[in-house]
């Protein structure tokens, strides 16, 4: 016999856009009784609930706390499937991006206009989907330098970059610094995908 205090819920969720993310909401439900996780990936979660316990509000709540805020507009839905998509891209892809042009991958990813994309983009955020993905790439960049594991030649292929001077010319663009300048500060920061 089926429970029928149990309900299904899938959320979508702003800023849910890194491993840390995931992993942080799997921690954070494993104690809760009453709430299972059927699957969480970047931008969304999938569980049960048993509604003698919670309700969809208090749910919601739970994830807000974590820093994870419920989308409800359909064009920020767009917007964080777009980030996602363009993280997923940068960090995670291990130099796909120079099979695929990023417009092409984030078009195909979501299914539609690359043109419309970046319009929705631009209106939501008030910045370029190419500015966005720049910065992405940046701040990959000085995480990478940070680490020291990399040189500046292999980062440029990671990240394809066409050369090492067009990576500089770059970050310096960027950054207001050059890549020498960045390595000999006392502060190698970068800023979390979170907040580009």
């Amino acid at each position: 016999m089926a429970d029928s205090g149990r309900k299904y819920l899938h959320l979508r969720l702003k800023d849910l856009i890194s491993n840390a993310g995931i992993r942080l909401i799997e921690i954070s439900c494993m104690d809760k009784t009453g709430i299972d996780l059927f699957f969480v990936r970047l931008g969304e979660v999938g569980l049960y609930y048993d509604s003698e316990k919670y309700d969809a509000q208090a749910i919601i709540s739970l994830f807000a706390e974590l820093g994870f805020n419920l989308l409800r507009d359909p064009e920020d839905v767009i917007v964080e499937k777009i980030r996602i998509a363009a993280i997923e891209l940068i960090y995670y892809a291990n130099n796909v991006n120079s099979l695929i042009r990023n417009s092409d991958y984030i078009s195909e990813k979501l299914e539609m206009p690359y043109e419309k994309l970046s319009r929705v983009f631009s209106k939501k955020t008030g910045k370029t989907l190419e500015n966005y993905i720049l910065r992405l790439k940046i701040e990959k960049v000085k995480q990478l330098i940070s680490n020291q594991e990399y040189t500046l030649s292999e980062i440029a292929y990671m990240l394809d970059y066409s050369s090492v001077q067009y990576l500089s010319n770059q970050f310096k663009k960027v950054t207001g610094m050059t890549v020498s300048q960045y390595k000999e500060s006392d502060l190698k920061e970068w800023i979390p995908m979170e907040q580009i």
